[in-house]
């Protein structure tokens, strides 16, 4: 099977928000295509699953009532622009300040 170079359209530390669902979030890690388990994948209903072959996102993402981590496909992301910050507590873990939609990435010490 050939190799995919794919691009992803999104970035880390960007704060995006579901197309479908209401809720949002800052990405903390990208895979290149789907890598998570095949029962999570047919857990989607089949006439929403997206396909395999795209970038996915892990997000730190938040909604009315809770928080918590998101997979989600980059076909059902949009930039968030409401400006607003993150508000899932693992935020201050990864990120420093956010400016014009995007976390600013904290960097990373060896001890």
């Amino acid at each position: 099977m050939a190799t995919i170079n794919r691009t992803a359209k999104f970035q880390i530390g960007q704060v995006v928000r579901h197309r479908l669902f209401p809720f949002r979030g800052v990405i903390f890690d990208v895979d290149p295509t789907f890598n998570n388990t095949e029962e999570w994948w047919l857990s989607i209903p089949e006439e929403m699953r997206p396909s395999k072959e795209q970038p996915y996102y892990h997000l730190l993402a938040e909604n009315a009532e809770t928080s918590y981590i998101a997979y989600v496909s980059e076909q059902n992301l949009l930039v968030d622009d409401s400006g607003k910050p993150v508000s899932h507590p693992d935020v201050p873990q990864y990120f420093g300040e956010l400016r014009d939609g995007y976390y600013a990435l904290k960097s990373r010490r060896a001890h």
